[in-house]
């Protein structure tokens, strides 16, 4: 899953970064409001995180440009304002949980994994193709009922192609959503985790499920196609 942090204290985004890459999350983050509007305007999120004192733009701006594009994605809103005003504007914006500063990052992982469980309504916890189970909450991925162990990355990218069963999707498509912008155009990396995949979750079975599109990009096929 792919996270949008805006917030201007570098330090405590280096934190919120650190803890959520080291729990398999895909993480961008800026820096003022206006690159964040931006950011979370161009790319697919499946949850944002706003600081509402930013440079620029606030946190309640941002959380209202995105509200009246009709986006479903779950906002969690970091502030240092604790005050009931605060907090019921910022609702009444489209705020689905509110973390006041400071905090602790482990409650902040608790939020973070209980607005994803709960996400956009169409966002199911267990996906399902052909006989490839992945528990979106535990990330535990299994082929036949038998455990496949995965990497951070390599669960990311399989959770991702398993969104959209046979939709093709391009290397830009997947840098974009399973790896953070610094690994923007090095598209020959998907390849190799690709490779990596198939090892883990096809090698072992007669039904190869991972289908390469020469030119275009791969896709996670249900069995339904020939």
């Amino acid at each position: 899953m792919r996270i949008l942090l805006v917030e201007d204290e570098k330090k405590v985004a280096d934190i919120i970064v650190r803890g959520l890459k080291a729990e398999r999350f895909a993480v961008d983050v800026c820096h003022d409001g206006q690159s964040g509007w931006e950011t979370a305007n161009t790319y697919n999120y499946d949850l944002l995180i706003l600081d509402l004192m930013l440079p620029g733009l606030s946190g309640t701006e941002i959380l209202e440009r995105v509200r009246r594009k009709n986006q479903q994605v779950p906002v969690l809103i970091l502030t240092a304002r604790d005050g009931m005003a605060d907090k019921l504007k910022n609702f009444e914006s489209g705020a689905d949980d509110y973390l006041t500063k400071p905090f602790a990052f482990a409650e902040l992982l608790v939020r973070v994994k209980a607005l994803l469980r709960r996400g956009p309504v169409s966002r199911a916890s267990v996906l399902r193709v052909a006989d490839l189970e992945i528990d979106r909450l535990s990330q535990n991925v299994k082929r036949a009922g038998k455990r496949i162990e995965l990497t951070a990355k390599e669960y990311a990218l399989l959770e991702y192609l398993a969104t959209q069963p046979n939709r093709v999707f391009s290397r830009t498509m997947i840098i974009e959503h399973v790896w953070d912008q610094s690994f923007e155009g090095l598209t020959n990396i998907v390849d190799v985790y690709v490779r990596h995949l198939r090892e883990k979750v096809d090698d072992a079975f007669p039904v190869k499920l991972l289908r390469t599109v020469r030119g275009v990009g791969y896709s996670l096929s249900d069995g339904t196609q020939t």
